[in-house]
This record gives structure tokens, C-alpha cells and sequence, in this order.
């Protein structure tokens, strides 16, 4: 339902938009009772749970529970899309146009645990277009939405580059081994640019690779290593890779930025 981008050497969840029911009028009733908060002209919020973790911040990776509503008759209408429904929660990046404005807006300040209502107008969501025929043209939107976690790469510098410092958009150039990261301690090596005699290229913040490649790598400078400690949400989740990453894996790199193109 929300907006993703990505290409096939990165791990993304897509959200299928699926209508799941009908609204009632209880809903438009609590909806209506709700003291909403403004955060920016046509983006509006209400708390109905703090939580207790984590602060959500704007470049933050999420892990979220959504359920989505049209806005209708000053509550909630149909309901078109949820992942509570489907039992999975979904991942994403904040900053990167992953989602519509609204949710980039809205979900930093949430913490870890809490919940928060979002009332968002079609300017922040699916424009003037809509998403027919789930979607009205100039639809204001209500969100459900859960933070579940905010995921994190462990780094630890192993040594200090001094080149120049990679930015999102770069093309660089990174040798790496990787492995499986199991009780504390390194596993069953699945991976090596080094073997292959020549680094890996690609294209910095773009989803060409997984998601705690972008995050991690993104300000390191040129000659730098580093041991990165991705999470499986920061990996390749539930699904794993191949038959060398299983389901729902820490992974372990041991990465080097050799250089940046045009740098």
C-alpha cells in the first residue's frame, strides 16, 4: 500500500494493496472523538500509547504494524490495507521517499511500543490521483500505526580512512567478507569480494544492496574498514538468501571503502 522502491540485489518487502472489510460506525465515531495534534498543514496526529523504547528519528530504519482507513464522513471508512491482518509487520527507511510524506512526517518523535493515529490529507498521501479503486482521487487518510522496533547496525572501526567521505548517491567501490554472526561470534563465512580478486561497486542509498549496507557505509571515508553487526530487518529478514543465509539471520561484514567514483 505505501509507496517502496528497490532492485533485485536488495532485499524489500513490498505491501500488496488488499481490501480487507468494511468500516462501521463506531469506528467514524472514535474517529471523530479523537483531539488530533497538528505536526504540519494537512498532517495530523493523536497518541494512543507512548511507548517506552526507542525515539523514532527522520533517517531512522522502522519496523511498523499499520492499518490504514479512508477518511470519511469525519471518521474512519473502508478499511484498505493492514499488516496487522496479514500477522507481518512491515520495514522501512525514514528520509529516503520510501513511504508518503504523511508517514515520513509523522512516525519520528514515536517511540518504541507506542502507538499514534495519523490523519493525513491527500497532499501528504496519493495526491489528487488516488489509488483507484481502493484509493478515492483526493482522499484524506487515517493510519493506524505501531512502532514494533527501530533496528540498528553495530559498527566498530577497525581502521580510519582518510579520503574522501562517501555520500548517498556515490558510486563506490567496497571489499567485504561476509558471515553469519551466531552467540557473539562469527560463523560459517558465506561470502568475499576478496576471493573474487576485485571489489564491489554499486551505487550508495539507492536499495542496491541491503538496507545496513546504505545506512552503515554512508559517511565512512575512502581506506576505512569496519565490522558491521546487521540485524536480520537490516538483512535479509525472513526470507534469507540462497541456501547460504537462512531466515531471519545476523549477519557479520568486514567491509573496507576502497574508493568513490569521481572522488
Amino acid at each position: 500500500m505505501l509507496r517502496f522502491t528497490g532492485s533485485a540485489s536488495a532485499v524489500v518487502t513490498f505491501l500488496v494493496l488488499t481490501l480487507i472489510g468494511t468500516g462501521c460506525q463506531g469506528q467514524k465515531e472514535e474517529a471523530a472523538e479523537m483531539s488530533f495534534k497538528e505536526i504540519l498543514p494537512g498532517l495530523s496526529y493523536v497518541d494512543s500509547l507512548i511507548g517506552d523504547g526507542d525515539l523514532v528519528g527522520p533517517t531512522d530504519f522502522v519496523v511498523v504494524h499499520y492499518t490504514g482507513w479512508v477518511h470519511s464522513e469525519g471518521g474512519k471508512g473502508d478499511p484498505f490495507d493492514s499488516s496487522v491482518e496479514r500477522g507481518e509487520p512491515i520495514s522501512f527507511p525514514l528520509g529516503r521517499s520510501f513511504v508518503i510524506q504523511g508517514w515520513e512526517k509523522g512516525v519520528p518523535g514515536m517511540r518504541v511500543g507506542g502507538k499514534r493515529t495519523l490523519l493525513i490529507d491527500h497532499e501528504l498521501a496519493y495526491g489528487v490521483q488516488g489509488r483507484p479503486p481502493v484509493i478515492p482521487p483526493s482522499a484524506t487518510l487515517l493510519f493506524d500505526v505501531e512502532v514494533m522496533g527501530v533496528p540498528k547496525v553495530q559498527i566498530e572501526v577497525l581502521e580510519e580512512g582518510s579520503g574522501p567521505e562517501a555520500e548517498s548517491g556515490d558510486s563506490i567501490n567496497v571489499h567485504y567478507t561476509g558471515w553469519l554472526w551466531k552467540d557473539g561470534a562469527k560463523g560459517e563465512q558465506f561470502d568475499s569480494s576478496h576471493k573474487r580478486g576485485q571489489p564491489f561497486q554499486f551505487t550508495l542509498g539507492q536499495g542496491k544492496v541491503i538496507q545496513g549496507w546504505d545506512s552503515a557505509l554512508e559517511g565512512m571515508k575512502v581506506g576505512q574498514k569496519a565490522s558491521l553487526i546487521i540485524p536480520p530487518e537490516l538483512g535479509y529478514g525472513t526470507r534469507g538468501s540462497g541456501g547460504s543465509i537462512p531466515p531471519n539471520s545476523t549477519l557479520c561484514f568486514e567491509v573496507e571503502l576502497v574508493s568513490i567514483e569521481g572522488k
